[in-house]
């Protein structure tokens, strides 16, 4: 999945659901739920996610959303094998923006 977010250093969580295409309350759940995401908090209480928190959701999005795990499967996926699933994505996301341009080139001819 392409999440188009701009480059700034905090996203809130408003633009991060949006990107994401799901509701708020699931931010707020996974963020509950997994501790790798660890949004800052102003004195209001409002969420401000960093572009780590950002890389962190959208891997638990994969294992969710597109792979099919229960959360229990992913956070066990995050603990006992984490570096090498995430080089993993990381190499699958790098193929996809390169496929996702190819076609945006071939769409221009």
């Amino acid at each position: 999945m392409h999440i188009d977010l701009p480059e700034k250093r905090y996203y809130g969580i408003g633009e991060v659901a949006k990107a994401f295409k799901v509701n708020a309350s699931l931010i707020r759940f996974w963020e509950k739920e997994f501790d790798v995401i660890k949004p800052k908090k102003n004195a209001k209480g409002n969420r401000k996610f960093t572009p780590d928190d950002i890389k962190n959701l959208k891997f638990i999005y994969h294992l969710v959303k597109e792979r099919g795990f229960t959360l229990e499967g992913a956070k066990i996926h995050l603990k006992e094998e984490k570096k090498q699933a995430l080089e993993k994505y990381e190499i699958i996301e790098k193929l996809e923006n390169i496929k996702a341009q190819l076609n945006k080139i071939k769409s221009q001819l």
